[in-house]
């Protein structure tokens, strides 16, 4: 009777074991801005209302910045490439910001920086992209402004 009950705990003890939660992908990936801006996608959502500048490339003379904000977007990436994938997540955060900077009056959103778990990632040529194999998602962090039309 002992060898048996000694024989079942360990074998619930082996079958908790089991179940322990497996590591999610979560694979930092680096994507052009220009080519997300000159998207088909892109070109049909945005506006053009609003201009996106990436902390460190060419901007406008800033007149006036109006507040900083962080967009954090995130998208289903079954089916899609993981380039798909971060461009719809980058996108989304893009329209998040066109439609809070025309409430502020901003024309622009510059230094524009990803902020994927509040960590930076800065450059003047891309965005960084976390694509899993359920979701992906990107965070921006900018700053509303006026510039010169």
């Amino acid at each position: 009777m002992k060898k048996s009950l000694a024989v079942s705990l360990l074998l619930s003890a082996a079958a908790v074991g089991l179940h322990l939660p497996a590591a999610a992908r979560d694979d930092a990936l680096h994507q052009s801005f220009q080519d997300l801006l000159d998207s088909p996608e892109a070109k049909e959502k945005l506006d053009g209302s609003v201009k996106f500048f990436l902390a460190g490339s060419k901007t406008p003379k800033v007149l006036s910045r109006l507040g900083s904000d962080v967009s954090n977007r995130k998208t289903n990436s079954v089916g899609k490439s993981p380039a798909q994938a971060c461009n719809w997540a980058a996108l989304s955060a893009l329209l998040a910001f066109q439609d809070k900077a025309k409430k502020l009056g901003a024309n622009a959103v510059v230094d524009i920086v990803s902020y994927y778990k509040q960590v930076e990632f800065k450059s003047d040529t891309e965005f960084e992209c976390h694509d899993g194999s359920m979701m992906s998602g990107v965070a921006l962090k900018g700053t509303y402004a006026k510039v010169p039309e």
